[in-house]
């Protein structure tokens, strides 16, 4: 069991438009530099995030995206399920077929996990991964990377 990349840059080009909120529409560019995510990908997963109303679009100079909701009402399990990504431990996909077309002796117990595992990242909200210190110095850092703490200052 493995969560892709797809979900993965996914969950963190999310957090990155949760951290830089502040900022206005954030685009897709920026994100892409920040995290290293080739834009071309980012525009893929960004159009699936959009259809599942987990972000809006900004049209226009200046524009970007950003939360269609507040941080606190979208969950990392959410964003995973809206690009059409499974956290699945089986091998068979949950259908069943893991052994010569039947169920396998521990399929059930690999259900159980898969179903653990999107229960915790259901627990877990942007709004909480936000606040949370080591992500914020990660984000701070980035942004002094990018230049963009000249923009806080005024220094620009």
């Amino acid at each position: 069991m493995r969560l892709t990349t797809k979900g993965r840059y996914a969950v963190t080009a999310m957090l990155d438009l949760a951290l830089n909120a502040d900022r206005g529409p954030i685009s897709l560019a920026d994100i892409s530099k920040r995290q290293e995510i080739s834009l071309s990908y980012l525009e893929q997963l960004f159009s699936k995030l959009r259809q599942q109303t987990l972000v809006t679009s900004v049209r226009g100079p200046g524009g970007g995206y950003k939360l269609a909701r507040s941080s606190e009402e979208i969950c990392v399990a959410e964003i995973i399920d809206a690009v059409n990504e499974s956290i699945d431990a089986t091998n068979c996909n949950r259908t069943g077929n893991c052994q010569h077309g039947q169920v396998c002796l521990t399929h059930y117990l690999w259900c159980d996990l898969s179903d653990q595992i999107h229960a915790f990242l259901s627990g877990i909200s942007l709004a909480s991964l936000v606040a949370r210190q080591d992500v914020r110095a990660v984000s701070e850092r980035q942004n002094i990377e990018q230049g963009l703490e000249l923009i806080e200052t005024g220094d620009a």
